[in-house]
């Protein structure tokens, strides 16, 4: 197996694409500065907020596709719980071997759903709200899911130590900036995962001590 830290290059590639695009957040958008090129209404004026003006798209499909990204992010958050039962597949209780099992069986749809519903959710608020600010954390976010995607597809046709490392790694540096981009929705997909890990050690210590017991 390959020792090569070559593999990290994409992945910090990816990153500096989305720290770029999040500083670009922080300087033109308009919530945060007056630099951000305000697009001119019909009336020559500037929109409300600076985002185009209304091209009459449905509220009801934006809420839909809205909804698709909200999807994704309890979808990746299930899919990244696996990282807890990683190591528990010889686990003492029951419980958290089966759901080792079953959360590594989905490991890789989930992974794939999340990426395929945050690429619809993206398509259409890049198409109907291109001037939104977050546009920008947006493009963030999917640069660093392309590479997280791209590295979970290699991880086995690509003999590499590092290879786990790096996907686990842009996992989590990806939570940052679906704070900025989601807020309160990808805090609850960030507590609904700790809560799993948390779940997983009392299980174990309870089962330990009913061993120790018996």
């Amino acid at each position: 197996m390959s020792k090569s830290k070559k593999v990290w290059i994409p992945a910090f590639i990816a990153l500096i694409v989305a720290a770029v695009l999040v500083v670009c957040y922080y300087i033109y958008a308009p919530s945060k500065g007056e630099l951000h090129p305000f697009p001119k209404g019909g009336n020559g004026t500037s929109s409300p907020g600076g985002l185009r003006p209304d091209r009459g798209e449905d509220p009801a499909v934006s809420g839909y596709f809205s909804t698709f990204g909200t999807i994704a992010l309890f979808a990746g958050a299930a899919s990244f719980s696996w990282f807890w039962f990683k190591k528990k597949r010889k686990s003492a209780s029951r419980l958290v071997r089966q759901a080792g099992k079953l959360l590594y069986s989905l490991h890789k749809l989930l992974g794939w759903a999340t990426f395929i519903l945050i690429a619809v959710h993206g398509s259409y608020f890049l198409v109907t709200k291109i001037n939104d600010e977050h546009v920008y954390t947006g493009l963030a976010g999917f640069a660093i899911l392309l590479a997280l995607t791209g590295y979970g597809y290699f991880i086995a046709k690509i003999r590499n130590k590092w290879m786990r490392s790096v996907h686990r790694t842009l996992g989590l540096l990806w939570l940052p900036v679906l704070w900025l981009h989601a807020g309160g929705s990808a805090v609850l997909a960030a507590a609904a995962t700790l809560a799993v890990g948390g779940i997983v050690y009392l299980l174990e210590k309870n089962r330990t001590k009913q061993t120790v017991q018996e």
